[in-house]
């Protein structure tokens, strides 16, 4: 079995790019739909928001797909490397 990659690089990468945590480790499908979601919710919110609403308003569906997919991310990771130790 290969080494699990660590999970606060993981936790980095997710904080960065929507998706990248779950992409490094191995889970395509579910980065992908994690990106998905951030860019269509964030459409979805800046088509529906006021003009006069700040950037993190018009665009807070997105936002918080990304926030929702962080610790995902990192969970994910951290549950991997526990179950690795174990073996």
């Amino acid at each position: 079995m290969a080494k699990p990659i660590n999970p606060y690089l993981v936790l980095m990468l997710a904080a960065v790019l929507p998706g990248a945590g779950h992409v490094a480790l191995r889970d395509a499908a579910r980065g992908l739909a994690f990106a998905f979601f951030v860019v269509f919710f964030s459409v979805i919110t800046y088509m529906t928001a006021p003009p006069d609403r700040s950037f993190i308003g018009r665009h807070a569906g997105g936002i918080f797909v990304w926030a929702l997919s962080v610790p995902d991310a990192y969970r994910r990771a951290r549950i991997r490397t526990v179950m690795a130790r174990k073996s």
